[in-house]
């Protein structure tokens, strides 16, 4: 069903797109007239494109405009590059007769086009269409494309904006049956990306889809929730507003489902272009490389500035990431779900690398349960498309509470270090300052097979603090000491010694002791050797392609 595109028609002065779409039954009574005159039914072709790409007319255009939204087509024109966009079933329309003429591409947009010189496949929503509601011709036209995206090697791109299944269409065995998940499709194993975002009301169907995505973009003024609150009072009696039920600042937050968020339709295209640009076509390809003139040897001469002396003051490592990966590279995924530990798409000497780094300046960067499953999805993108991982320590441990246990802590620490062990990508690793207990393995550190482990000469490396443990280990000894304070000051100090990185270096347990301004030169220099001479030991087995996104 993939063919040759049809060239661009002139639509015939006798009959305009506006009549079309303030009368819709004029264009169906123009389409089974006969027309002597036009034996190759070209005038009938193209009334009937200009009918499609009317959409649901005037009156539901203005109110999408009038809600601060793009329409399906200005979307779709808005992100990809100009003039690359092939549509495919622009003459598809709803199989029930009620719905014939008011349903032009049965509500769901889909073609391919370009981003930035490479192919993708894109499909939307169009919320004049029935509140974009799923029919059964769009819901198969659909997947039919995402389909033929993946046989081909297309990255997937859904713009979302639709209220789930469409009623009547669904009602009854065979309406549910007809637009239920088909058995033939395809599996999830991430070999082309697949971006999605939320830009409306978005319940079921989009919802769905953005939870098999890759990334997933959404709109502050837009909903995510499995269905809306009209039906969930219906069923359940419970009344409750849509943002509070799918709100941005709740998946922000609370559950973690969205990894980037958009102040409008615009700033959300925009979001959407970036990230294609840091990963590849298909699983097939290495992510783009791209210098950008930011040197590979490049001295990090201020980052002293970022790092207060005492250990126990905190800081801002977003701004110590940025001084060491390429400049104005860096995208920051799940930005405000745990935010003591921090993910990013960056680039370092031009080569997309994953960065996960503890974040001082929450909770003193003792991870919880957040953390353990945003790193987990995170390692599992970036080994799915031969992205490197980079680990920066400054961390204390998990965060322990009963609301951890009941999170399953021991589960998803475990799930976290599992997806280490399967991650084939390179691994560089750098312990900044504290580096205790489990939490030591999981960033990466000694003994978990990193191609790379830096220390500075802050490290701090143990089972606990030097000031809990001297309570934990000596405690009657203190107690029966004659100087108490001046005994704890004196095995205070031999612990911190033991912590320090020297003795480390000395057992070969970390590859090197480093400058923190030579940061950005060592990790450029062993991300090389880790990617071998051609460069192809940087693909990754993609051992973790079907983990699903989320635990």
């Amino acid at each position: 069903m993939y063919c040759a595109v049809l060239p661009r028609l002139r639509l015939p002065t006798s009959m305009t797109a506006s009549s079309f779409e303030s009368n819709p039954a004029s264009a169906e009574a123009l389409l089974m007239s006969d027309h002597p005159d036009d034996p190759y039914h070209l005038e009938r072709l193209a009334s009937a494109k200009a009918h499609a790409r009317g959409m649901g007319g005037p009156d539901k255009l203005a109110r999408q405009h009038a809600a601060g939204r793009l329409s399906a087509r200005e979307r779709i024109a808005g992100l990809l590059d100009a003039d690359s966009f092939q549509e495919l079933g622009l003459l598809a329309r709803s199989d029930r007769e009620p719905d014939r003429d008011t349903t032009p591409t049965d509500g769901k947009i889909t073609g391919f086009g370009e981003v930035d010189g490479r192919a993708v496949y894109i499909g939307a929503d169009d919320a004049t269409i029935k509140a974009g509601s799923y029919g059964r011709v769009g819901h198969k036209k659909s997947h039919e494309g995402m389909d033929y995206a993946l046989k081909k090697g297309f990255p997937i791109i859904n713009l979302g904006d639709a209220g789930g299944g469409r009623i009547p269409d669904v009602m009854g065995a065979p309406g549910l049956m007809s637009i239920v998940l088909p058995i033939d499709q395809p599996t999830r194993d991430r070999f082309v990306p697949y971006v999605a975002t939320i830009m409306g009301d978005c319940f079921g169907g989009p919802s769905f889809y953005a939870q098999l995505a890759d990334i997933v973009v959404q709109v502050k003024s837009s909903v995510m929730a499995v269905t809306g609150p009209p039906v969930l009072a219906a069923a359940t009696g419970e009344q409750v507003e849509a943002q509070a039920l799918g709100g941005w600042e709740l998946h922000a937050r609370t559950t973690g489902l969205v990894d980037l968020f958009a102040d409008d339709d615009a700033h959300c295209l925009q979001l959407v272009r970036k990230v294609l640009s840091y990963l590849p076509s298909n699983a097939n390809h290495l992510p783009p490389l791209v210098r950008s003139g930011d040197p590979a040897e490049r001295r990090l001469d201020d980052i002293y500035e970022q790092l207060p002396a005492s250990p126990r003051k905190g800081y801002d490592m977003r701004r110590v990431l940025s001084t060491i990966v390429d400049k104005d590279s860096m995208l920051e995924l799940k930005p405000l779900y745990d935010r003591s530990l921090i993910t990013a798409l960056a680039r370092l000497d031009g080569t997309v690398v994953g960065v996960l780094a503890n974040n001082p300046m929450f909770n003193a960067g003792a991870m919880g349960w957040g953390a353990c499953e945003k790193a987990t999805a995170f390692i599992a993108l970036c080994d799915s498309f031969h992205i490197p991982l980079i680990f920066l320590h400054d961390t204390p441990g998990f965060f322990v509470s009963e609301a951890a246990e009941r999170h399953k802590m021991p589960l998803r620490i475990m799930q976290f270090i599992d997806a280490l062990h399967h991650a084939t990508v390179p691994k560089l690793s750098v312990i900044v300052r504290k580096s205790y207990g489990m939490a030591h393995c999981n960033m990466l550190g000694a003994n978990m097979n990193a191609d790379c482990l830096l220390a500075w000469p802050t490290a701090d490396v143990s089972f606990m603090a030097p000031e809990v443990a001297v309570n934990v280990v000596y405690g009657r000894k203190l107690a029966s000491a004659p100087d108490p304070e001046a005994e704890r000051e004196r095995l205070l100090a031999e612990l911190q010694e033991m912590n320090s990185p020297w003795e480390a270096a000395g057992l070969n347990l970390v590859d090197d002791i480093i400058d923190p301004a030579d940061t950005r030169i060592e990790l450029v220099r062993a991300l090389r050797r880790a990617q071998g001479p051609d460069g192809d030991m940087g693909r990754s087995d993609r051992r973790l392609a079907n983990w699903p996104t989320m635990f």
